[in-house]
């Protein structure tokens, strides 16, 4: 009997170790990044989160250095020290997919070994459906982007954000009179945001299928970053799917993550990230 167990102890582990073998996502981690630079828009500029409409990059997401965010760069600070001082902000305010083959560029020229690129807002949020990017144009943006990035950067680490839901954004602001102005007064997202309070059909199916296009982007950065390799990281639609609340917004133009909403995608986006 003692003979028999030790055999079967013996056989668990071997099978604990192929299967760890087996899976990237069980074996040991690579060491945490000691430089890291943020792609995208306004939202990783951190843009309403301290100030009226101004960039607030220390609250951003991703490289951001304000406490209450906790942002990817202080997370990885906490493990490695090194990092200090070494996080580029390359994103700019009102980017869209086109936008990311040359932020790529920049991340390449500082010879980073980690970055996040969150993008897609602005490719759905247009002034009209008919001006939305299309999908075949968005997955070639990316494209483009993610190869220049694996080119200059082989050895870095790409965590791939999924585009926010903004359909849920018209459901959790349609009946706040403060949201429904300000979303008029600035003329914000109309693809999405038009005639936020009407109930007719075709308000109704338009809505949807904005919705679907951000649904589709995800899907082409899903497949993306699995065609970059290993180095990518795809959140899985975490940042997607998190169920956010008003009090997450900016009250200017309630549009943009405020800093409590800053600190929430910091956390999502990281915990569904490389897990240093």
């Amino acid at each position: 009997m003692t003979i028999s167990r030790r055999v079967l102890a013996t056989l668990a582990s071997l099978t604990a170790l192929v299967l760890l073998a087996a899976d990237p996502a069980s074996a040991a981690t690579t060491p945490p990044p000691n430089s890291m630079a943020s792609m995208g828009d306004s939202i990783t500029r951190g843009f309403n989160a301290c100030g009226w409409y101004v960039d607030c990059t220390s609250r951003s997401f991703s490289t951001g250095d304000y406490s209450t965010v906790n942002s990817h760069y202080l997370r990885i600070r906490a493990v490695n020290p090194n990092i200090q001082g070494r996080n580029h902000n390359d994103a700019r305010s009102g980017a869209k997919s086109a936008d990311m083959y040359g932020q790529a560029g920049t991340a390449v020229s500082q010879g980073v070994e980690y970055v996040t690129m969150l993008i897609g807002a602005n490719d759905a949020c247009t002034s009209s459906e008919a001006t939305m990017t299309p999908v075949s144009t968005y997955r070639a943006n990316i494209d483009s982007a993610l190869n220049r990035l694996r080119a200059g950067l082989p050895n870095a680490r790409v965590a791939v954000l999924s585009v926010p839901d903004i359909y849920r954004l018209w459901y959790i602001g349609r009946s706040n009179f403060s949201a429904l102005s300000a979303w008029s007064s600035f003329g914000i997202c109309q693809s999405m945001l038009a005639n936020p309070t009407s109930t007719a059909q075709a308000d109704v199916d338009r809505r949807a299928r904005v919705r679907q296009r951000v649904i589709d982007y995800n899907t082409q950065l899903a497949q993306a970053c699995a065609a970059y390799g290993a180095n990518c990281d795809f959140d899985d639609n975490a940042v997607f799917s998190y169920p956010f609340v008003l009090s997450q917004v900016s009250g200017w133009d309630y549009f943009h993550p405020n800093t409590s909403g800053q600190a929430v995608l910091a956390s999502i986006s990281y915990a569904n990230g490389f897990g240093w």
